[in-house]
């Protein structure tokens, strides 16, 4: 029954949050926890001891390369499913045993994510097209009036998020993957420190495999938004971005071009 493992990392992160989303991991398919602490702290060491979770002590790798830290103990054990969850994410135990099932009986899905809402209820847009250059400085830094119409083909807006669709980029806070296919296609690129990591991932599995969203469980993201407001994250956020496009390409992309085209015909746009 023991079918899934899960990763969540840390970085000076309160008790309270962590506790909230153990809460959630309840279940009788979760098989072994990682808390990979990318700040070395004692008191989250000591938290994961009382309660029975794996502590992995790392430096401030990232989050990508903190996550490859539990995914290679992972690998080891041979557990079928695992997921990377992120700290502020809470929701009902039997969310996972839904999944679990759905991929179960989906063997060509490498990668699932549920519906993601705030904590009021409103929909979270986590599954998108890739994107391009002109997508993410649009939504940065042009008004909101200029970009509505573009912001909104990015981000699926148009689409029936109560429907299930094949896409080829899900938002890092809840990704669960099917692990013989991070043996085949690898895990985080560790050269992106945060942010475009879930983005590289997912298209890479979409390249093989269907990365799916299920609308019919949803879980609670508390999005902080971080590089909207710190300077510090902003700038790490565009130097990955750089990283990202450096690798994929920036105007030429012709698996972007292709993926997009599939997805909107998919949903028949």
């Amino acid at each position: 029954m023991k079918r899934l493992s899960v990763s969540i990392v840390t970085y000076h992160t309160s008790l309270d949050e962590l506790a909230c989303c153990l809460r959630s991991l309840q279940s009788a398919v979760v098989d072994t926890i990682y808390v990979v602490d990318n700040s070395r702290q004692d008191y989250i060491a000591q938290f994961c001891a009382r309660h029975g979770v794996v502590y992995i002590a790392s430096d401030n790798v990232g989050y990508g390369a903190g996550h490859n830290k539990a995914i290679a103990k992972v690998l080891e054990k041979g557990v079928p499913y695992h997921l990377v969850l992120n700290s502020d994410v809470a929701f009902a135990p039997e969310v996972l045993e839904s999944l679990v099932a759905y991929m179960d009986d989906n063997v060509d899905v490498a990668q699932v994510q549920p519906k993601i809402v705030y904590p009021d209820g409103s929909l979270q847009y986590t599954v998108r097209m890739l994107p391009t250059p002109i997508d993410l400085i649009a939504r940065r830094f042009l008004p909101a009036a200029l970009t509505r119409s573009r912001n909104r083909r990015y981000l699926l807006q148009f689409a029936n998020h109560d429907c299930e669709m094949n896409v080829p980029y899900h938002q890092g806070s809840f990704m669960m993957f099917r692990t013989d296919s991070l043996r085949h296609v690898g895990l985080f690129d560790e050269r992106f420190f945060m942010y475009p990591e879930d983005i590289d991932i997912t298209r890479r599995m979409h390249e093989h495999y269907r990365t799916m969203y299920y609308p019919h469980v949803s879980v609670v993201h508390h999005h902080r938004a971080a590089s909207y407001r710190s300077v510090r994250m902003l700038y790490i956020h565009i130097v990955n971005m750089i990283r990202y496009f450096n690798k994929w390409g920036w105007i030429f992309d012709a698996k972007r071009r292709r993926i997009n085209k599939e997805l909107l015909q998919q949903l028949h746009k």
